[in-house]
């Protein structure tokens, strides 16, 4: 495995080691899946009991964040910085498309599981 690539997480409760991607490259690849017409490739970005917190609204579970997602409008993403752990990434990230006040830079808090699965997305100015 190119370790570059992937971070050894600590332990699991059930004493089982895991990979998780590097932040950079988590970031890289979630972007590449946001601006992907493949929904369902985005989506397996996804643990089944992910919330997303974006304009003040929360989406509980995979099937509101598949209604949130196929409203968002199709924009473009220019990744300007990425910090955190690998289980917590904090990515800015400059959003353009056709809405009012694009483009604008916008923080995307993630937090994930031991296989690297989003469980938490916050997105804020």
């Amino acid at each position: 495995m190119d370790e570059r690539r992937h971070e050894h997480m600590p332990n699991t409760p059930h004493g089982v080691r895991s990979t998780v991607q590097e932040p950079r490259d988590f970031a890289e690849a979630y972007f590449a899946a946001a601006k992907s017409p493949d929904r369902e490739q985005y989506l397996s970005l996804f643990h089944e009991t992910a919330v997303v917190h974006d304009e003040g609204r929360s989406h509980e579970g995979l099937a509101a964040v598949r209604r949130w997602r196929d409203a968002v409008p199709p924009v473009r993403y220019r990744l300007r910085e990425v910090t955190g752990p690998p289980a917590a990434v904090r990515a800015l990230a400059e959003v353009a498309g056709d809405f009012p006040g694009s483009p604008v830079t916008l923080c995307f808090t993630f937090e994930r599981d031991e296989q690297g699965r989003i469980t938490r997305l916050d997105i804020t100015p």
